[in-house]
Formats: C-alpha cells, sequence, structure tokens
C-alpha cells in the first residue's frame, strides 16, 4: 500500500527482538494511513487489540476480525479489562504479541497524545515486556493527489523488561515520552534529509 500512496517506507528493527518472545508492542497512532505505514512493522504472530465499533467498517472490519484481532468495548470499562486480561493471557499461552495503540484515538497531526493505561495494565498482568514502536509524521505529508508523498520511518525499538510493582500510570507516562522523543528524533531526520 505505501508504494500505491508513493511512500517511501523504511523500517527500522531492534536487533534485540526475539522471535520466540510474546510482547506488547506500544505504538502512536496517527490516522488512516497507519495501515499502509506503521502495519508494516508488525512481526509475525502479532494481533492487535482495536475498538469494537471497527467491525462497522465494511469489508476491512470483517478481514479484521477473521483475521483473530481482539475488538474491546471502549464504552464498558469493566468488560474493556477483562477482555484485555483474558488477552493477554491467551497470547502467553499461545507465543503471540499484542499490538496496541495506547492513545487510544487518532492524532490527526496533534503530534503524540496522551497515552492511557490499558496496554500498561495487559503488560502488568502478564509480565510481558514492552516493544516501543513509533512512526514518523505522515499526518502532514501524504495526500491522494500526489505520486510522491515522500518519506516515513517506522521504528522498533529495543524491548523493555517493566518491574511488577510498576504503576500503569507511570508506565504510560514513561512510554508516551520514549515515543515522543522518538518521533521528533525521526521527524527532524527526515527534515534534513529534505532539505539537504
Amino acid at each position: 500500500m505505501a508504494k500505491i500512496l508513493g511512500v517511501s517506507l523504511e523500517l527500522r528493527i531492534s536487533d534485540k527482538l526475539k522471535d520466540d518472545e510474546t510482547y506488547v508492542y506500544v505504538a502512536n497512532h496517527q490516522n488512516t494511513w497507519d495501515l499502509a505505514t506503521v502495519s508494516y512493522a508488525a512481526r509475525p504472530g502479532v494481533v492487535t487489540i482495536g475498538k469494537k465499533s471497527l467491525k462497522f467498517i465494511p469489508i476491512f472490519g470483517l478481514i479484521y476480525w477473521l483475521s483473530g484481532n481482539i475488538m474491546i468495548d471502549r464504552k464498558d470499562s469493566g468488560k474493556a479489562r477483562n477482555t484485555l486480561s483474558l488477552a493477554g493471557k491467551k497470547a502467553r499461552e499461545k507465543g503471540l504479541s499484542i499490538w496496541m495503540f495506547p492513545e487510544g484515538t487518532r492524532s490527526r497531526g496533534k503530534g503524540i497524545l496522551p497515552f492511557k493505561t490499558g496496554a500498561f495494565r495487559l503488560a502488568l498482568d502478564n509480565q510481558l515486556t514492552i516493544v516501543p514502536v513509533c512512526a514518523s509524521d505522515n499526518h502532514h505529508s501524504i495526500k491522494f493527489n500526489r505520486w510522491k508523498n515522500g518519506k516515513v520511518i517506522v521504528e522498533i525499538m529495543d524491548p523493555v523488561a517493566i518491574s511488577p510493582d510498576s504503576h500503569p500510570r507511570e508506565l504510560a507516562n514513561t512510554f508516551e515520552a520514549i515515543i515522543r522523543d522518538k518521533y521528533n528524533t525521526l521527524n527532524d531526520e527526515i527534515s534534513a534529509q529534505t532539505n539537504a
């Protein structure tokens, strides 16, 4: 899809990732273009957790559900937590990793939005290592009416083991800062390349 959109996509993957490890990937979420950019970084054996309303998107909703991805009802926080807890246990049993967008919604060009705690509760409940993933800005660069839409860098950073006595809110704040710093660094790198 990135080629069709005229996007030059560069994927950087930490050499510390292990194929046989179960992780919770947390990534920034900008817009619908993430389907062509950030999703390219999803490793084999990864399922995503998305909002229940995705099932109402024609064709995509059915494909998303049939692909084994997990849908949660964000309006019912108790039910959502139970679903996340069960998802974590199943992932661990089956050797799958879970991909989440902790902003909870698309940022639509506003940078990195505050992180919610669901992904970090899931990681704590199941003692899973967290892998931060960051995509450079694509909101201001991709336009349907152009053949060339610049470059997007997606970086899967080093896995971070978490302490069992960590607090979900503190983890959310820590990983929000990690991804915000990387987002700014990647954007500066692309800007320097463009202006060179």
